[in-house]
């Protein structure tokens, strides 16, 4: 079988572009996974169901039997999957098979809020099998970039006679989002068809392949600069990269260039780079927007996290929406390997003296608080290695807040912070290179000072003040003449065990900027509701950016925010506010912004705020801001791209009218959205060449989001993909801007090809 698909792909393409399945020619595991097996399913412990299980001849798709009525045959793309975990790993396993069997188990993971596939195999080792074998799809499919046309052009041969008559070349065609009238069809067709048989075969397809794959835009940029005979010469390469690139390049770097991606050895002997060398260049890490050295932690990492944005969830348990959702230990566990740092958890007490955590007085489900710290302690740091903060918001009772301080310190041990790092009183945060450790965030009984008193009195337990969200909601209510009512503030007993805990992050109620200077000490923070926040940004933005040179803030959404919606957190930023918790399981621009804020910066979770927000002296106001010695002027040229997904995939003529914005978010005077004119009918390889020039005050706080839609006039566009980044992230030059679904996950094969020029400064 595995011999069978080779020949398949190698009559289709030449020896220089042939390859095997994935590149996995031979491989033990993917045999394995090609002749299939039985494994046990688990959807609950009643529900446990042997189903067979195999990878399709494409290497792409996974066919598994089904007993359902109207669907016996069920398939889902390896597209589709965003990673496998070996063992008992998952929720559903862990709740529903013994420990016993810990090493037969294995869980797909689905991108999206597609459920986990749970699996149970009949050895270890074909577990094993199973497990590496698609771990080496998964990472395959991530590097072959043309093995998105490969698979189109064997769907496309429809009798599996390996070659491509007419009527199938118009089906492929159709498959790659590129749609063209009969007799542009026709007209192609015949110039590749030089045996005139009426199908294309061997040499054929190549010649159909190389003019599909051209690009014009790249004969002019390497025209330019190839000007020694028909290849670039290294002295070329270097050329390109200082003027173009605006790169600090020198001739070794272009001498490494060459030997990374040249394909053509005569070509690599005389330190040239062909066109296809020099494409496939343009197309690595060097040729993407994002700077590699921001893929890396770059930045200061020796300074207080109050001086650093800190990525954050809200209410994190939640899948869903705020009132009916699923909680679930798996949105821990996707938020922490999206490299957030900041986790919520609300306790409450549970069934047989063991606390939960969900959404308080609502229809959402619960989970076990124990179950939810040993995802953390297992997911924490994968990811990224830098501290994370337990936001706790507290209801249990004095017996079971005991039993959750208990679990913290057994399930973390020496990872969490349990007393300060210094000798003596500290006067301001720790870093993060706290690598590895858990800071507690939630009430204290006492002052931080108490740990350093031997006179101090040993309080057990007493009642404070219930300042968090839930206390809010339930203080919202309205008198008999509609009026707000004025809050009452609630009291909880707490106990002391959980108490000690809080070392650095110990929640008071807010009182005014002036109160918070003159009485609260650095470890002191606050939370802020959204509506709250967003009035301060806008009225005391200077007092809010001061305030946080010295405290720590979170915000949270709007009560009335049941939907999992969120807010926009760009003006929270502005303000200097570090913790601006978001519902990680909402697809939304806001997200989008997120995980642009924490794209760079290694991906660590921690991104450190610019000058003016961290040190006295300044007064920077980004509400009123309209110029200041920061202008910038960005040239953003968007020329193609290439590969765009079709939109709607139930309408196989559907072909995408695709559409570019560039929008810059930041201060108020830098935020801005320029789109081009929408292509018809084009998915494949659109091409645009318009510019937009944006003038950026404060690029320290910028971000810039590419957004692909499908232009319908009728209604409203349709999302084909994203990408978000700081502006001081970008790379100058010709460079390719990846594509990402409204989850964040990576469109294969799909991308932005733009031109970018930052022309002056003052």
């Amino acid at each position: 079988m595995l011999c069978r698909i080779r020949v398949r792909v190698s009559v289709c393409l030449t020896s220089d572009l042939c390859v095997t399945p994935l590149g996995l020619e031979g491989d033990v595991d993917l045999r394995f996974l090609l002749v299939g097996g039985e494994l046990l399913k688990v959807k609950s412990s009643s529900w446990k169901k042997n189903r067979f299980y195999k990878l399709q001849e494409d290497c792409t798709t996974m066919w598994h039997e089904s007993h359902r009525t109207f669907k016996r045959n069920q398939t889902f793309s390896i597209d589709d999957v965003d990673s496998v975990r070996k063992g008992r790993q998952s929720e559903g396993l862990q709740k529903h098979t013994e420990a016993h069997v810990e090493d037969l188990c294995f869980s797909i993971i689905f991108k999206g809020r597609r459920r986990n596939l749970d699996l149970v195999a009949a050895s270890v080792e074909e577990a094993r099998q199973w497990v590496n074998g698609l771990e080496k799809i998964l990472s395959n499919m991530k590097k072959l970039n043309r093995h998105w046309i490969f698979n189109c052009m064997r769907k496309a041969d429809k009798n599996k006679d390996n070659k491509i008559t007419l009527k199938e070349l118009k089906h492929f065609l159709r498959q790659i989002n590129i749609e063209v009238d009969d007799m542009y069809a026709e007209v192609l067709f015949a110039k590749c068809d030089k045996s005139n048989s009426g199908s294309l075969e061997g040499p054929e397809i190549k010649h159909f392949y190389d003019l599909l794959i051209y690009r014009e835009e790249i004969d002019v940029i390497y025209g330019k600069y190839a000007t020694t005979g028909e290849q670039m010469s290294v002295k070329n390469l270097l050329n390109f990269l200082l003027n173009e690139q605006r790169e600090v390049a020198s001739m070794e770097d272009a001498v490494r260039l060459i030997e990374r991606y040249e394909l053509d050895d005569s070509a690599k002997q005389k330190n040239h780079m062909t066109k296809d060398g020099f494409l496939m260049y343009l197309q690595q890490e060097e040729g993407s927007i994002l700077n590699p050295a921001h893929k890396e932690v770059f930045q200061d990492m020796s300074q207080p996290i109050n001086h650093y944005f800190i990525s954050s969830s809200h209410n994190t348990y939640l899948m869903e929406d705020q009132l009916k959702g699923h909680s679930s230990t798996e949105a821990y566990i996707k938020a922490l390997m999206k490299s957030c740092r900041c986790v919520e958890l609300d306790c409450w007490d549970g069934p047989h003296g063991e606390p939960i955590i969900y959404h308080g007085h609502t229809l959402t489900s619960k989970v076990l608080f124990k179950d939810v710290i040993k995802a953390i302690k297992e997911y924490a740091f994968k990811t990224s290695e830098y501290p994370v903060i337990l936001s706790l918001e507290n209801h249990c009772t004095l017996e079971q807040q005991k039993l959750m301080a208990q679990h913290m310190i057994s399930i973390l041990g020496s990872a969490l912070l349990t007393s300060p790092l210094e000798d003596q009183m500290p006067t301001a945060f720790p870093s993060p290179q706290l690598k590895g450790r858990f800071i507690i965030k939630g009430k204290r009984l006492n002052k931080l000072d108490a740990v350093y008193s031997n006179t101090s009195p040993g309080v057990e337990e007493d009642c404070v003040s219930e300042e968090d969200e839930a206390a809010e909601t339930n203080n919202s209510k309205t008198d008999s003449n509609g009026q707000k009512a004025k809050p009452k503030k609630s009291k909880i007993k707490l106990a002391k065990e959980l108490s000690d805990l809080v070392i650095y992050c110990k929640s008071v109620h807010f009182s005014g900027f002036e109160h918070a200077k003159d009485n609260q000490a650095f470890y002191e923070m606050s939370s802020f509701k959204e509506s709250k926040a967003v009035n301060l940004a806008e009225t005391a933005v200077n007092a809010f950016i001061h305030h946080n040179m010295t405290k720590l803030s979170r915000i949270y959404p709007a009560g009335s925010r049941t939907d999992s919606s969120n807010y926009d957190p760009v003006p929270l930023w502005n303000a200097g506010c570090q913790i601006v918790a978001l519902n990680f399981q909402t697809p939304s621009k806001e997200m989008d912004l997120n995980q642009g804020r924490f794209r760079s910066n290694g991906q660590s979770g921690y991104v450190l705020k610019p000058d003016f927000q961290r040190y006295p002296g300044t007064e920077f106001d980004p509400v009123t801001l309209t110029k200041g010695p920061w202008l910038k002027h960005k040239n953003f040229h968007v020329i193609s791209a290439q590969q765009l997904p079709k939109i709607n995939k139930d309408k196989c003529k559907s072909i995408v009218d695709p559409l570019v914005k560039v929008e810059i978010y930041g201060v108020p005077a830098d935020t801005c959205s320029k789109e081009t004119r929408s292509i018809e009918n084009n998915g494949f390889n659109p091409m645009w060449n318009e510019t937009f020039q944006f003038d950026i005050h404060v690029p320290e706080l910028a971000l810039v989001r590419f957004l692909v839609e499908d232009y319908d006039s009728t209604s409203q566009n349709d999302l084909i993909g994203q990408y978000c980044l700081p502006l001081t992230s970008l790379q100058n030059g010709y460079r390719q801007v990846p594509l990402l679904t409204k989850h964040g996950d990576v469109i294969p094969s799909a991308g932005l090809f733009v031109h970018l020029m930052l022309l002056d400064s003052k």
